[in-house]
């Protein structure tokens, strides 16, 4: 039996991680394209001896122990570097839908920059420190901790609290425990790894023959003792060269998450603990009450504006009703998704077009061909948009290849797919 299936028996980590992915959906700071797909061979290894000395185990026992782990309380210091090969996102952070509107951008009562959505996306690029506590499946907080400034996510009961120091503005949601917030259905939480643990559960969701896992020795991770439980793939053609997941040898929790590429260099992403308390938080931790002056925005508000600025009507998402759900070609961690476009005709005459000066801000369109290198094949040609991690091949007709493989494997599977 593969180790999942025997943790997924134990009804007790099952219950805790349908809590805990229901309070997570709030605290996405980054996710790992393409890791989710992987399949895992566990290939049976002791643990290396190391500092510190602990007793020997094998991957399959330490699989069990993270899932197996019943952590529910605990507080500290999360450090996050993101390395994709991006330009820096920073710039791009303030830049909502709003700011593609055609009648100008942005005025008066538009957006909130206390939003999740507008200030989460610059974690995908550069180092952050955040700070975190957790009480439960009902109480968290995540906070950026900034230069001169924090920004604050705080999920307490039915409250959802979102707080940007820089701008004294306040954002605030009513959750009411089922995955819906005013009456839209959110995505399930556990499609968004966030902690360490969540990055661990992506990368561990199920058993092949296309990757080994093995104990790669001991750490000390934020003062506490670790094993390094080490993924990667047997399959040529990945950008993933591994995945290192630190997890403390008490009580099963993964301390630290690090993904190297295939390309070698430093990872591509590496979040970990730099101090962790698993001590209960007082309660007082997750209390917020908007600051004096402060400007408040209430999701219901958001999503009118949102709304009053034609984001989400019929005609402004004209065609892609009819966009194909993506085929998948290959398997494992060299999976391609195939999405075709409607339109092609059109998409093609756009595309030689060019866009019209203003339709996209400059930040965004320096963002974008920064990106891009343009390859043919059998297929005809296209464009590759690249990161350190995930590539994507646009084909001339709109056609689309994403995956977590190289260049090569996408010209390779688009000239195959003729």
């Amino acid at each position: 039996m593969a180790p999942n299936d025997s943790a997924q028996t134990t009804e007790e980590a099952k219950d805790l991680g349908a809590g805990r992915r229901r309070a997570a959906r709030y605290f996405v700071p980054v996710a790992v394209a393409g890791v989710a797909a992987a399949t895992i061979g566990l290939v049976p290894a002791l643990a290396a001896s190391g500092d510190p000395d602990l007793p020997d185990i094998t991957a399959q026992e330490l699989i069990e122990k993270i899932a197996a782990s019943d952590t529910q309380q605990l507080s500290g210091t999360v450090k996050i570097t993101t390395d994709l090969g991006l330009p820096s996102l920073a710039g791009l952070a303030g830049l909502d839908a709003g700011s593609f509107a055609p009648e100008g951008g942005k005025g008066e009562g538009d957006g909130s920059a206390a939003s999740p959505e507008a200030k989460l996306t610059q974690l995908a690029s550069g180092t952050h420190t955040l700070r975190i506590a957790a009480d439960g499946p009902d109480r968290q907080k995540l906070s950026i901790l900034e230069d001169s400034a924090e920004y604050s996510l705080i999920h307490n009961g039915d409250d959802v609290w979102g707080y940007d120091s820089a701008t004294n503005e306040v954002f605030h949601a009513e959750d009411d425990g089922r995955g819906e917030r005013h009456g839209k259905k959110e995505a399930p939480a556990g499609d968004l790894p966030t902690t360490p643990k969540e990055f661990a559960d992506e990368a561990l969701k199920a058993a092949g023959d296309t990757t080994s896992v093995t104990v790669g020795g001991t750490a000390q991770v934020a003062g506490r003792d670790a094993y390094k439980l080490v993924i990667k793939p047997k399959q040529q053609g990945s950008t993933v060269g591994a995945v290192t997941v630190a997890v403390d040898a008490e009580t099963g929790t993964p301390l630290k998450f690090t993904l190297s590429p295939s390309s070698g260099g430093k990872a591509v992403i590496d979040a970990g603990f730099t101090k962790v308390d698993f001590s209960r938080p007082a309660a007082s931790t997750f209390d917020f009450t908007p600051p004096k002056g402060a400007k408040v925005t209430e999701a219901e508000e958001l999503e009118e504006i949102e709304g009053d600025k034609g984001q989400a009507t019929p005609d402004a998402f004209k065609g892609l009703e009819n966009l194909a759900g993506p085929n998948v070609i290959g398997e494992g961690w060299t999976s391609i998704a195939k999405i075709e476009a409607p339109g092609a005709e059109d998409f093609e005459g756009d595309r030689k077009g060019g866009a019209k000066d203003g339709d996209v801000p400059p930040e965004a369109q320096q963002f974008l061909d920064s990106l891009g290198d343009k390859v043919t094949g059998k297929f005809g040609s296209g464009t590759v948009f690249s990161t350190r991690l995930v590539n994507a091949l646009m084909t001339e007709d709109g056609t689309m290849y994403v995956g977590a493989v190289t260049k090569d494997a996408l010209v390779k599977a688009a000239n195959e797919d003729k």
